[in-house]
């Protein structure tokens, strides 16, 4: 069974595709894009032994040539020289603006080759093929596109849209349970920030989602694209409500630069270590009660996912440090920090001007120093 979720933005909507077997039936639901019968798959290293030659067959079946672009796998790639040698082998390639590029991988490659589709000649459409589970409920959809920086993550990049998303659940099977994980913190992360009754569900079937159960698994990316699509038609900018989409990210990104943007903390962990914050912050704030931050870090935890930073290596980090990576947050606004808290489980509101103090004390509270 195939689920379709409409993206609807006016002159530019866009299909999400969900289910089974979507890699190999992509010559034929990409044809109609493909009209110069030309497009680049970029993809990296570990993705392209698993998915790439059964994609290119798909395409090259339906008349589509698809010359590969393989890049190294990692958040290092998400970078500037990264940008640049994809943006030169675009070009090396001779790709006009009537063409496509495919992303074919997790957030990495998403988020890169979005972006490089963004400024290639200034602009040409591409197609996101996830192949993670937290690609496809979260950065597959809406169009955000970015690469780090030394002073933080996705701190340069631009709102492009796909053309379409095709998201294959058979491609979850080769994910290890780490990656299935990180998935999950983004699933539950749409029940936390507005559907009460998504989040009851998950507390019963979680598990079965991260076990990678066909049938849990096609509820919870279905509901979660239809959460994201629905918001992005409302706020594709982030003027307003999309800024939900946010929550644990400006706890979770600190925790990314002082970590190093590593392997030691993926961005999944650090979102599901960033909710429990954002909900126990909430509570100490008196916003949300104590037993919802509970109930919240409970069924976090339940996946298999940290929920404090105490795990990290290195721990405690410097509270101002801290402070600083939250600093140069996108939501920031005249040196005032944005956070997404919550009055209750299902729902999460912007908090702009939180002042630095009842921020500290917290951060201190967590066993920063």
């Amino acid at each position: 069974m195939t689920r379709s979720v409409q993206v609807a933005l006016e002159g530019r909507s866009y299909e999400v595709a969900i289910g089974h077997g979507l890699i190999a039936e992509a010559g034929a639901r990409l044809a109609a894009l493909a009209t110069r019968k030309r497009l680049v798959i970029v993809t990296d290293e570990t993705v392209a032994p698993l998915h790439a030659e059964r994609l290119r067959a798909s395409l090259e079946g339906a008349g589509i040539a698809a010359p590969l672009i393989v890049v190294p796998p990692g958040e290092e790639t998400k970078s500037w020289e990264g940008l640049s040698n994809l943006s030169d082998r675009l070009l090396d390639l001779n790709l006009d603006r009537g063409e496509l590029i495919v992303a074919l991988g997790g957030g990495v490659v998403g988020d890169l080759a979005g972006f490089a589709a963004a400024i290639y000649k200034r602009g040409i459409d591409f197609i996101q093929i996830p192949t993670t589970l937290l690609a496809q409920v979260d950065s597959s959809v809406g169009g955000k596109t970015a690469i780090d920086t030394r002073q933080g993550k996705n701190l340069i990049g631009a709102f492009h849209q796909p053309r379409a998303v095709l998201a294959d659940l058979d491609a979850l099977a080769t994910l290890p349970a780490r990656e299935m994980r990180c998935g999950y913190a983004e699933v539950i992360k749409y029940g936390l920030l507005g559907d009460p009754a998504f989040f009851n569900w998950l507390e019963v079937h979680g598990p079965r989602v991260v076990a990678g159960d066909a049938d849990a698994l096609l509820h919870a990316v279905t509901r979660s694209v239809e959460m994201k699509a629905e918001i992005v038609a409302e706020d594709e900018k982030e003027a307003g409500r999309r800024a939900l989409l946010n929550l644990g990210h400006t706890f979770g990104h600190a925790l990314e630069a002082e970590t190093g943007f590593g392997d030691s903390l993926k961005h999944g962990e650090a979102v599901a270590i960033g909710m429990a914050m954002a909900f126990r912050f909430s509570a100490a704030l008196g916003h949300c009660s104590g037993q919802d931050a509970i109930r919240a870090e409970h069924a976090i935890g339940a996946a298999g996912l940290a929920t404090h930073a105490a795990v990290l290596p290195e721990w405690p980090y410097r509270a101002e440090r801290l402070i600083g990576h939250m600093a140069q947050d996108k939501k920031a606004q005249a040196g005032k920090l944005t956070f997404v808290l919550a009055r209750a489980i299902g729902d999460a509101f912007v908090a702009k001007g939180v002042e630095a103090k009842p921020l500290r004390d917290f951060l201190h509270s967590e066993g920063a120093i």
